[in-house]
């Protein structure tokens, strides 16, 4: 296997000294005696940020453009000089002429014990002797570009990219950057055949075939990612096109929420209460404002024993629940019938069709924009606790999306929602940034006036950016009668829950597993599970 093999070398390399280690200049630079970051040529260009993707492979460098006041993002990997150029060029050949159609069916191990066996045998024959560290390179691109993602492999690796767009030949492939937004990188398909290629090898890692014969393609990798991609220009007029949605091996939490500034813990333990109760929300914003992110965060409120069923074009919900069902849609096959749909697929109207058989206490459907949100609304009506995204950027846009055309749902059967979660993407301090602009309840209904009777309970001050509670939440009336408690009792109930999130930021607790076993804790013993946290806060405040 190529990654045993590379760590051997790694671990030589540390055991004879040699400069394989971290330097810091302005606090994240990192360095590798296998990816030695080189300097900037530009005197227009100011570091910002560099942090590791695959350490001692990969690193990502953040640029500020002086000139043109934009960032620029700089992928950095193993160089490789003339030889080992050449080398790689010849390897490269000599594989394509010995690989056959079978190892699209090898698994990932398979076909690193196979390069590395080729490559060794290659290196032999010829009498090619290399350094460990020129070794260790070459490994890396072949692995890189025979069982990876080629030269956006750097960019698929990076935790704080969100989306990989490449707009056509000879134009900069862009990501959606965590802190820095939407910015262009060095990474360029030259021409049309390097371009239509790698979409192909897309193609063929999501299962599916696209060609100019059928030029549009959807799909997902086997790591959860998805993509759209057109082919050639056939329907591109720059050259074929491709955009990633990353897939988030660990979920957006509550902690992270809150590290973001995205809410305020008194925000998640109000929506920790409404998951308990079983409250239908929807989160509405624009594009990239975070509403699957934050969907994915509260949902891991939902009791541990309830069953679930999610919904979604592409998987992007991860719950640590057990009893859980994730549903995706599938594509059919040849063309669309009478009906609209072709031979075997299933859409998501399909799929809440189904969970509705299912007798889920919860269905999470990733985002609504058809046909299927009528029978969401009807599950929500029939007791079935529903939580989804929309694109809209209020609740009266939401509405008007709702009872217009492709979706037509009534307005009175929208009182079956209880919250509407609005969140935007704003810049603050000159930072693009992700908040929940205002927290809704829906209360009913006023068939005079044909209008939804609403109550803001949170909302975010863009000026001095904080978010205010309104003072009155009907969320709570409700559990004071539900559990026949005082507005005492609520209130310090309410206090225990932000007691317990405050816990998880301070603690800096933000994997979603880690999380889930103390959200679990307080389901089965609330008041042995928040005296333990007080004990631990009061401790750590004494040190």
């Amino acid at each position: 296997m190529i990654d045993t093999y590379m760590l051997k070398i790694v671990s030589k390399l540390r055991k004879n000294n040699r400069p394989l280690k971290i330097r810091v200049v302005q606090g994240e630079t990192i360095s590798s005696a296998l990816t030695p970051i080189p300097k900037v040529e530009n005197p227009n260009y100011r570091i910002e940020k560099i942090y590791r993707i695959n350490y001692p492979y990969t690193f990502a460098r953040i640029l500020f453009d002086k000139k043109n006041f934009e960032y620029y993002y700089e992928a950095i990997e193993p160089p490789l000089n003339q030889r080992l150029s050449e080398i790689l060029r010849e390897v490269y050949s000599s594989l394509n002429q010995t690989l056959k159609f079978e190892w699209y069916l090898k698994t990932q191990n398979e076909k690193e014990t196979y390069l590395t066996h080729s490559v060794k045998k290659f290196l032999e024959s010829r009498g090619i002797e290399l350094s460990e560290l020129d070794q260790e390179r070459i490994f890396y691109y072949l692995k890189r570009d025979f069982i990876k993602y080629q030269k956006i492999d750097p960019l698929i690796n990076d935790e704080y990219i969100e989306d990989i767009s490449c707009d056509g030949v000879n134009v900069p492939i862009y990501i959606y950057h965590r802190l820095y937004g939407s910015i262009k990188t060095n990474i360029v398909f030259s021409d049309d055949n390097e371009l239509n290629s790698f979409i192909v090898y897309i193609a063929q890692k999501c299962m599916k075939q696209i060609s100019v014969s059928d030029p549009i393609l959807d799909g997902t990798t086997p790591e959860g990612h998805r993509v759209q991609a057109t082919y050639s220009r056939e329907v591109t007029t720059r050259g074929g096109t491709f955009t990633i949605r990353r897939f988030k091996e660990k979920p957006f939490t509550p902690t992270d929420l809150i590290k973001n500034g995205t809410a305020s813990p008194e925000m998640i333990a109000y929506l920790w209460l409404g998951v308990e109760l079983g409250e239908s929300m929807i989160i509405v914003g624009g594009p990239a404002s975070g509403k699957t992110s934050t969907l994915n965060a509260i949902a891991i409120f939902i009791p541990p024993a309830a069953k679930i069923v999610s919904i979604e074009d592409t998987r992007e919900i991860n719950l640590p629940h057990q009893n859980w069902i994730p549903g995706t849609t599938r594509s059919g096959i040849g063309e669309k019938s009478i009906t609209g749909k072709a031979s075997g697929e299933i859409d998501m109207y399909d799929l809440v069709r189904a969970a509705m058989r299912q007798r889920p206490r919860y269905i999470i459907v990733g985002e609504v924009r058809g046909r299927e949100t009528y029978t969401m609304f009807q599950a929500m009506a029939t007791g079935h606790t529903t939580y989804s995204t929309m694109h809209a950027e209020s609740v009266k846009a939401m509405v008007n999306r709702l009872e217009n055309p492709p979706i037509g749902t009534p307005r009175i059967l929208m009182t079956a929602l209880n919250n509407v979660i609005i969140q935007t993407q704003v810049k603050v301090r000159d930072e693009i940034v992700r908040r929940i602009k205002e927290i809704v309840e829906i209360v009913g209904f006023e068939p005079e006036t044909n209008e939804l009777i609403t109550n803001v309970v949170f909302e975010w001050d863009p000026k001095k950016d904080r978010f205010i509670f309104r003072g009155h939440s009907y969320l709570f009336d409700k559990i004071i009668n539900l559990r026949n408690w005082t507005h005492e009792e609520m209130d310090k109930e309410f206090e225990r829950r932000v007691t317990v999130i405050k816990y998880l930021d301070r603690k800096n607790i933000t994997d979603f597993r880690d999380i889930w076993k103390i959200i679990t804790d307080y389901y089965r013993d609330p008041n042995e599970t928040i005296g333990r946290i007080m004990e631990e806060m009061k401790e750590s405040e004494n040190t």
